[in-house]
């Protein structure tokens, strides 16, 4: 099942894509009020397992595809696929030839920080180049949406802790990232972690070890691998965290990029992102993830 949230009369709604349609679940759920168990959110679907997903499924099988249940994709503004998770969690310098680009040793141990909610956006967003900075980057990440409590789970189970995946771009301000020894500062500017257009269950995506994995610049390649350069499998990702803290359904986990940042080039040959760049990640499976960069509009006055 591939669903999306979007914007309607002042709320985030639900959806469930259909082809090229949305089919709005609250506007179906208000004409089949016998239905039991039908979730209204995207929170509800997660934490409500196996049986939330079913009453979902057969929800949508009863809609014609038509108005008042149904939306053209196109005509939507979409927000954050999971757009209030408790945790975002990042794992830094997980892929091997990203690491050789940038001349690092590969980690022992995965790399963690976290992006706060404020960095949530969606597909087609605007991101805000910030005014403190003057080296923004992108980066193509699978992400990882938790679909139940996981604490001390083994690497054999822990992909069945998984509700589904995501595309995202951890969007990182590189002077500010490399200030101190903290990452934090350069990671979670407003806007800086635009996840979507879809959240995929997991029951769509055979290996998430396995998917090929692409970011354009204004329609040019800049990187093109596959997950399973991963340093760190998802499995291992999902159990080492869950050894030091309880993740909780609806945590999303952004499993690092591959190789072709703009930090990995020589620095004489360094273009940052600038207004008007246009950010397409595409994961085998998942759709296509696009934000266009603009200034801030305070620094222009």
């Amino acid at each position: 099942m591939k669903t999306v949230i979007f914007y309607q009369h002042n709320e985030l709604r639900l959806g469930v894509k259909s082809g090229e349609k949305i089919i709005d679940v609250k506007a179906v759920a208000e004409d089949f009020p016998q239905m039991e168990h039908v979730p209204n959110s995207i929170e509800e679907l997660i934490s409500g397992g196996e049986q939330s997903k079913q009453a979902l499924e057969l929800l949508v099988n009863k809609v014609k595809l038509e108005a008042p249940y149904v939306f053209d994709e196109q005509s939507l503004h979409l927000g954050p696929c999971v757009p209030h998770p408790q945790k975002i969690i990042c794992v830094g310098l997980n892929y091997k030839k990203h690491a050789d680009e940038c001349n690092m040793p590969y980690p022992e141990t995965p790399i963690l920080f976290s992006k706060f909610t404020n960095a949530l956006a969606g597909h087609n967003d605007e991101i805000v180049l910030p005014q403190a900075s003057k080296q923004v980057d992108y980066e193509a990440e699978l992400v990882i949406v938790i679909g139940k409590e996981a604490k001390q789970v083994l690497e054999a189970e822990a992909l069945s802790y998984v509700y589904g995946y995501c595309n995202g771009n951890d969007v990182s301000a590189r002077d500010l990232q490399f200030v101190s020894t903290q990452w934090l500062l350069g990671k979670t500017s407003d806007g800086f972690c635009p996840i979507g257009p879809y959240l995929v269950s997991r029951d769509e995506i055979a290996d998430p070890n396995d998917l090929s994995i692409k970011l354009t610049l204004n329609g040019e390649v800049r990187q093109h691998s596959n997950t399973s350069d991963m340093i760190f499998n998802c499995a291992e990702v999902i159990s080492y965290i869950s050894k030091h803290m309880t993740l909780y359904p609806g945590d999303m986990i952004l499993t690092g990029t591959p190789e072709g940042v703009i930090m990995g080039n020589p620095e004489d040959s360094q273009q940052w992102l600038k207004s008007g760049d246009k950010i397409t990640v595409s994961i085998e499976k998942l759709g296509s993830l696009t934000n266009v960069m603009r200034e801030d509009e305070v620094s222009q006055e």
